[in-house]
This record gives structure tokens, C-alpha cells and sequence, in this order.
């Protein structure tokens, strides 16, 4: 009998070898579903909120201008679908594609932005040259850009990730590429985008471990330049100087700022009602697009402000939790950049509609109109997923090797 045991003893312990292996996948399985769900569910939600809040912000502007109340929405609608597809796609892309991509990316990101320059081609609102008009489309490659320059930033980091604590490797050739992408940006002129841009990059080299020494400096360097950009131009100079105090000219330089407050404030604790905003009738200057969130404020009040940016908190946080959780360096910095991204342009929207910051015309990501920004939000959001599906296909790959394997034997 215990000759039959001891020559039982490489199976049973080949059995719980085998056992342990799959507790272990079906873990890495469920805890990716669960970071999967995170991510996707908060994305529907403000991606349907943003459509609701479109067609209410925009009806009264919209109809005015084009005689329906319904063109921004339509085309928001479209966007979504488009987007949507983005992110099915993206999701099912293994992420490591993305380092292949990255470079090309950042070349067609770096020629639309050379494209819009030119008067043929850019079409210029507001005084800025930010988009491109093919037909009925409009692209902004601006939006492209933060996509292209994340991938890169990706792509280097991870290449450098044994040097980042020389100066030199971690901001060569991070550095240039940043600088020539940001200097197309603000030619358009968008000091808003510029921002962004540089802080995803930064927030990157936060997450990648470089020493707070040279975050410091890089930070003196680039808010120094920051300020000479600001004092440079009038308007700029105007928005900083209404952001202070805009009570002081609140039917000039303050005029935005003011009317977003009056419309947060009457909103109450559940809101005047869907549809029923009043500052939607031409008071609040783009007020589907930066100012968005001011009339969702309005209309829903503060518990619909709460429950979006809970959304918002929620999936920045699944972001955070896919980047930790990445099974390489490359994954690690995508995630973290796309997370960046997401979450530093929310605070940018979110504290120039509030106050807390000043203005800079960046939208609410998911939520302002805008098809560009929807579209390479939403594969942006895609690129997480997949990453946060990596570990169920290694999982798959081990459970199909580790049927070949049983079948070999028998």
C-alpha cells in the first residue's frame, strides 16, 4: 500500500501543481474583468451624460444658427459610435502594438498639426487654426497629438527606464519631441493643449521614478515659461487677471467666468431640472463645448455634479489600478500616460468652469461636445482595456498549453 502511495506522489503533487496554476488564472481573470468594469462602465455613463448634455446646452444655440435644435447632437451621436468603435478596437489590440505605432502616430500627428497651419487648409474659430474641415468632418489634430505623444513618452521611458536617473537620458529624446509638438500647438495659438501636453509628460516622468531633483527643475523651467507665454499676449494676460478677480469687469473679461458661477450656483442641490437651464439662452459662452459641466451644474444640480465626478474619479482610478498592474515597463507608462491624460484634462476643464483655475478652453473629457476629442478619448480608454486584458490572455495562452501538455501525456 505505501509503495502504491509513494509511486502516486509526482501525480498528486502534478495535480495540485496544476490546480494551483489555475486558481492563480482564474484570479489574474477576475481581477482584470473587475478593472475591465471599472474602466468601461464610467465611460458609457459620461459618454451618455455628455450626449444628454449636448442636446440640452446646445438646443437653444443650435437653433438659432441652424434652424434645428438637434445638429450638435446628431453629430456628437455619430461621434460616439465612431469612438466607440475606436475603443472595441483598441481593446482588442495587443498594447504592445502601441510601441510599433508610436512613432508613426507621432508622424501623421506632427503633419496634421503642420497642415492646420496653413490658411488653404486650417480652419480658423475664434482666432485660433485648430482644425482640419474634410466635407462634413472636423478634425482637431491637437487631440491626436496628446494620443501620439503619450505612446512615445511610453515607448522612451520604458527604453530608458535603466538611465532615468541621468539627466541627460531622461529628457533626450523625450524633451525635443515634446518641445516641437508643443510649439505647433501653441502656433494655432492653444496654450490650453500646450499644457496638457507637457503636464502628461510630466506627470509620466512622476510615475516612472525619475528624481525629484530633476522634476523640480524641469517643473521651475517649464511654469517660468509658462508665465512669459501668459504676460506675452493680451488675452492671455486678460484671462489670468479676470481669473483673480472677476467681479471686477464682470460684463468683459469676467463675463464667462461670472455667468458659469450663476449657473453652478442656481442649480441648488438637485438642479432646475434637465432642459430647463436658463443660462443655455446665450448667457454662457460655449456652453456645449469648455463650459458643459456649468449647465449640467445648472440643470441637475449638485448631486448630478457629484455622481459625474464620481465617474470621473472612478475611472482615473481604474486607470491607476491598470498601470499598477501592467506585466511590463512599456504597459506600465501607457497606462499611466493615458490616465494622466484623462485625469489632468478633467482638472484643467473642471477648475476653469469652477474658478479655481483659469480659463484655457480645454473640454471635459466624454462630456463636451467635440467629435476629436470624444473619439481619441474613448480608444485612449480602449488602450487601457487592453492592457488590463493582458494577464486573461496569458492566462488563456497557459490553460491551452496546459491542456497540450495533458494531452501529450495521456
Amino acid at each position: 500500500m505505501a509503495s502504491r502511495v509513494a509511486s502516486l506522489a509526482p501525480h498528486l503533487r502534478l495535480v495540485r501543481t496544476d490546480e494551483g496554476r489555475h486558481e492563480r488564472a482564474r484570479a489574474r481573470i477576475q481581477a482584470a474583468n473587475r478593472s475591465v468594469a471599472m474602466l468601461v462602465l464610467p465611460a458609457a455613463g459620461l459618454t451618455v451624460t455628455g450626449l444628454a448634455m449636448v442636446l440640452s446646452a446646445s438646443s437653444v444655440s443650435a437653433y438659432a444658427r441652424y434652424g434645428s435644435s438637434f445638429v450638435f447632437f446628431n453629430r456628437q451621436a455619430a461621434y460616439a459610435v465612431v469612438g466607440t468603435l475606436g475603443l472595441l478596437l483598441a481593446a482588442h489590440i495587443r498594447y504592445e502594438a502601441w510601441r510599433r505605432l508610436s512613432l508613426p502616430l507621432l508622424g501623421v500627428s506632427l503633419l496634421l498639426l503642420a497642415l492646420v497651419l496653413n490658411p488653404a487648409a486650417g480652419t480658423v474659430v475664434g482666432g485660433s487654426a485648430r482644425w482640419i474641415t474634410l466635407g462634413s468632418v472636423t478634425i482637431q489634430p491637437s487631440e491626436l497629438a496628446k494620443l501620439a505623444v503619450v505612446t512615445v513618452a511610453a515607448m522612451v521611458l520604458a527604453r530608458k527606464w535603466d538611465r532615468l536617473d541621468d539627466l541627460g537620458h531622461l529628457i533626450l529624446p523625450l524633451l525635443p519631441v515634446v518641445l516641437v509638438v508643443c510649439l505647433l500647438v501653441m502656433l494655432q495659438p492653444d496654450l490650453g493643449t500646450t499644457t496638457l501636453i507637457a503636464g502628461t509628460v510630466f506627470l509620466m516622468l512622476f510615475a516612472a521614478g525619475a528624481r525629484l531633483r530633476h522634476l523640480a527643475t524641469i517643473a521651475i523651467a517649464s511654469g517660468g515659461l509658462g508665465f512669459a507665454l501668459i504676460m506675452g499676449e493680451s488675452y492671455r494676460r486678460a484671462r489670468l487677471l479676470s481669473y483673480w478677480n472677476p467681479w471686477a469687469d464682470p460684463q468683459n473679461t469676467g463675463y464667462q467666468l461670472v455667468q458659469s458661477l450663476i449657473a453652478l450656483g442656481s442649480g441648488g442641490w438637485t438642479g432646475v431640472g434637465l432642459g430647463a437651464s436658463r443660462q443655455k439662452w446665450l448667457y454662457v459662452p460655449n456652453a456645449h463645448t469648455d463650459f458643459v459641466f456649468s449647465i449640467l451644474g445648472e440643470e441637475l444640480g449638485l448631486v448630478g455634479e457629484l455622481v459625474v465626478l464620481a465617474m470621473f474619479g472612478l475611472l482615473v482610478y481604474a486607470g491607476i489600478r491598470v498601470a499598477a498592474r501592467a506585466p511590463d515597463v512599456f504597459g506600465r507608462m501607457l497606462a499611466a500616460g493615458v490616465a494622466s491624460w484623462i485625469g489632468l484634462q478633467t482638472v484643467v476643464n473642471l477648475g476653469a468652469v469652477t474658478g479655481l483655475l483659469p480659463i484655457t478652453g480645454v473640454p471635459l473629457p466624454l462630456v463636451s461636445y467635440g467629435g476629436s476629442s470624444l473619439v481619441v478619448t474613448l480608444t485612449g480608454i480602449g488602450i487601457l482595456v487592453g492592457i488590463a486584458r493582458a494577464p486573461v490572455r496569458a492566462a488563456r495562452f497557459t490553460e491551452r498549453a496546459a491542456a497540450r501538455k495533458r494531452g501529450e501525456r495521456r
